[in-house]
């Protein structure tokens, strides 16, 4: 194995990023808990919810693309904050997204060995579970190219099942489709059928707040820029080319679930993306949506093995944690990384089913506040890299690629992302993520600088010694 940071291989092209980057944000939340976000907010607030979501973060993804495009680093967003906000921020923000992921890695893991329960009844879901753990971490572990090919695919599956729902769903909305039980097309009538906001407008401001949470992922793009071919141009192409597709997929989902289903109705259906299929027609529906939802949370799972591993290495990198963990195989992978991720997804998976109800939920409190976090400090980075890279006598010309209308965009996304944080305070649901997250991360800061100083009191010993 080699310890130098130079031997990541980059083989990623704009196809593996941009799948790499819906493969972590379309997931589970968009095809089961879609029909349940109408039910509370509307669909006209949904929408409106998803757009605001939408622009806080582009806001967001045009900073990290002046950072990635000028320095693609693998870790990405950890070594900017280390650099330009300070060292314990970049400790801080790197630990907190490594636990955002091995915790979703435990409860993906669980959840697609019970979608296989509805075809292999009598195999136990530990079973399926292990299986899909062996066959995410050889994916992670064996090569670069691999990882990003398999996820292409896994991505591909998810985005061909949106497009056509979609396509079928207008067809069904402007009549050219029949529907099963119904007289005539669809009428949208929906929309309005219970006002525009029918549980009040604060629903809209709440349901923005777990709409950031679903736009989680995107950022992914910046972890992968230090093993992507070309950055210059692929990372940029990447960030405009996955915004424009998310805000379609989930606008486009939204506007025809609410044409179709009633709001009432939505909420109700174990996914609302099977009763708009069979209402169409589809036959089979249950158990196609079944197989895209597998495909989705084993593409969330391959992500997130990948990006928790590539936290450790820049951890590891920075000098902050053990250098075992930045070595690389001969193939350019982190695998003391890759394994120790993989570890820690097993832990977040048993304390699910041993501490549901304290460990686990703590877990999922602070992972949840964390990309927030994570999204804050991309914009501080920005703010502050170029403010720094003027004041050394530099032209915003030389930069390949530049935030525009700065300072208001990095500004903007910072403030917006932080009144997400504040408004979690008022929604007794999502409370506990600040109880847990705060705590954690004055913990994280405290360690960093305890370590810090540690040792440096060691190696001041030591010359101390070597001296005598």
């Amino acid at each position: 194995m080699e310890n130098n940071k130079e031997q990541f291989q980059r083989k990623m092209q704009t196809r593996h990023l941009v799948m790499l980057s819906l493969g972590g944000v379309i997931g589970t939340g968009l095809f089961l808990s879609s029909g349940y976000t109408i039910q509370q907010a509307g669909p006209i607030g949904t929408i409106l919810a998803y757009l605001i979501g939408a622009l806080v973060v582009y806001l967001v993804m045009l900073c990290l693309g002046e950072l990635a495009v000028h320095m693609p680093e693998t870790g990405a967003f950890h070594s900017y904050a280390a650099k330009y906000i300070n060292p314990a921020t970049g400790y801080t923000v790197a630990w907190l997204y490594w636990l955002t992921w091995t915790v979703a890695l435990g409860s993906e893991f669980t959840a697609a060995g019970l979608l296989m329960q509805r075809w292999f009844p009598s195999v136990n879901v530990w079973i399926w579970s292990l299986v899909f753990a062996l066959l995410i971490f050889l994916l992670n572990v064996l090569t670069v190219r691999l990882f990003a090919e398999s996820e292409f695919w896994f991505s591909s599956i998810k985005v061909i099942a949106i497009v056509l729902f979609i396509l079928l769903g207008l067809g069904a909305v402007i009549g050219i489709i029949p529907m099963a039980h119904t007289q005539s097309a669809p009428l949208l009538s929906n929309f309005t059928s219970g006002g525009l906001f029918p549980n009040g407008a604060i629903t809209v401001f709440m349901t923005m707040l777990a709409v950031n949470f679903a736009f989680s992922g995107t950022e992914l793009i910046g972890i992968a820029a230090g093993e992507t071919a070309n950055p210059e141009k692929t990372v940029p192409k990447a960030i405009h080319t996955t915004l424009w597709r998310l805000v379609i997929f989930f606008v486009g989902t939204i506007f025809i679930l609410s044409a179709l289903l009633p709001s009432s109705e939505a909420g109700v259906l174990e996914s609302p993306f099977v009763a708009v299929f069979e209402r169409i027609g589809i036959p089979y529906a249950a158990d196609i949506m079944n197989f895209v939802i597998l495909t989705a949370i084993l593409s969330a799972a391959n992500s997130g093995l990948y990006a928790s591993s590539r936290m450790l290495w820049s951890l590891a990198d920075k000098n902050t944690i053990s250098p075992r963990f930045k070595k690389l195989s001969k193939n350019g992978v982190p695998v003391y990384a890759v394994v120790f991720s993989m570890f820690g997804g097993g832990l977040a998976l048993l304390s699910s089913i041993i501490a549901p109800g304290t460990v686990y939920i703590v877990l999922v409190s602070i992972s949840g506040l964390a990309v927030v976090a994570v999204w804050m400090s991309i914009s501080a980075s920005q703010f502050l890299f170029r403010k720094q890279y003027l004041k050394e006598g530099n032209s915003v010309d030389d930069l390949v690629y530049r935030t525009p209308l700065y300072p208001f965009v990095p500004i903007a996304s910072f403030v917006l992302c932080l009144a997400s944080c504040i408004g979690i305070a008022f929604d007794p649901t999502q409370r506990i993520a600040l109880y847990c997250g705060i705590p954690f991360i004055v913990f994280c800061y405290s360690s960093f600088y305890i370590t810090k100083k540690l040792k440096t009191k060691g190696e001041a010993d030591y010359v101390q010694q070597q001296s005598n």
